[in-house]
């Protein structure tokens, strides 16, 4: 059977970056992988992030976005069994950072993957630069999307592992598990808190068997009633130099929202500038391929007031928010 994992992970978390790395060591390792991207965006920047994997050991496939709940299901089924077919050694699943984990379990107990495929590990990746406190329904999201994981990985970490900082984590995911009436609570067994790029073979086998734990919880929220919301702004171009200095603008802007992640992709002179922007930094790197588009998510954002940050800077006449 083909092994399936899922990587969640609430907005912002590092869920790409970490896919990155778990896909490229499967990858030289011999591996046949399938990297599903699985979110109701109606653009899929990620897919755009991930493009260096693809090649005769990895295909990258995605779902449309802009549809309602019961259509991405049935592509999701769609696309699943489309990829149990081919015989894949590992299925990965990078779905939304606001994703309903009852999804994931259900499809996969539905003939015919139920006799294709089997749950490999399931992984959670929390923000290692997170506020101690989120909204309520971040706070739902990471306590669901942690309750099943067979490991806690925390993101942003630079150099050693700071023991208080994992303690600072475990102790915010099992608060959050407390608030959603889930009887688990991680320990430090089930965490791996170490700079992602001094991960060794250990590690990555770690990950690969980390399996997963079946635990319930209160259901607060569904998908459609997460009010962090995410806005486009397409058909974006912007002279490199002054790329880092409008996003900085935007997010210390109040009056734009509480914004926590901004991703995209920009035209450039000899291709495309792939953009990832949190409030602690922002990393701009260029892609061979890419989309005019990008990404804010956040609370309370206000899509009027990013436009003018970016309305006077812009040199493309097609420019539309939504």
């Amino acid at each position: 059977m083909t092994k399936i994992d899922l990587i969640t992970g609430v907005l912002g978390s590092g869920k790409t970056t970490f896919l990155l790395k778990y896909a490229r060591h499967l990858i030289d390792s011999g591996e046949n992988i399938a990297v599903l991207e699985n979110d109701f965006g109606a653009v899929n920047i990620d897919m755009m992030m991930l493009h260096e994997l693809k090649g005769e050991h990895c295909r990258l496939e995605m779902i449309a976005g802009g549809c309602d709940a019961d259509c991405h299901r049935r592509r999701f089924k769609t696309q699943l069994i489309s990829l149990g077919m081919q015989h894949f050694d590992r299925v990965i699943v990078e779905p939304s950072g606001i994703f309903d984990m009852d999804e994931f379990f259900d499809i996969l107990h539905e003939s015919p993957l139920d006799n294709w495929f089997e749950i490999g590990s399931i992984i959670t990746v929390a923000d290692g630069e997170a506020d101690e406190e989120l909204s309520p329904q971040m706070e739902y999201l990471l306590g669901s999307e942690a309750a099943c994981c067979g490991k806690l990985v925390i993101s942003k970490i630079s150099g050693e592992a700071d023991s208080a900082l994992t303690q600072r984590i475990l102790d915010h995911v099992n608060t959050a598990l407390e608030k959603i009436r889930c009887d688990r609570r991680l320990a430090l067994r089930d965490v791996v808190a170490k700079d992602w790029e001094s991960f060794d073979d250990d590690d990555y086998r770690t990950l690969c068997s980390a399996g997963y734990r079946g635990s319930s919880y209160i259901k607060k929220y569904s998908p459609e009633d997460i009010e962090s919301s995410v806005h486009y702004f397409m058909h974006i171009a912007i002279p490199k130099e002054r790329i880092e200095e409008v996003i900085a603008d935007i997010m210390g802007d109040d009056s734009c929202g509480s914004i926590f992640r901004i991703k995209g992709a920009l035209p450039a002179d000899n291709g495309w500038l792939k953009i990832n922007a949190t409030r602690e930094k922002t990393e701009i790197s260029p892609v061979p391929v890419g989309q005019p588009v990008l990404i804010v998510i956040g609370d309370n954002v206000s899509r009027e007031d990013i436009d003018c940050h970016l309305k006077p800077l812009n040199t493309d006449s097609e420019y539309v928010s939504i």
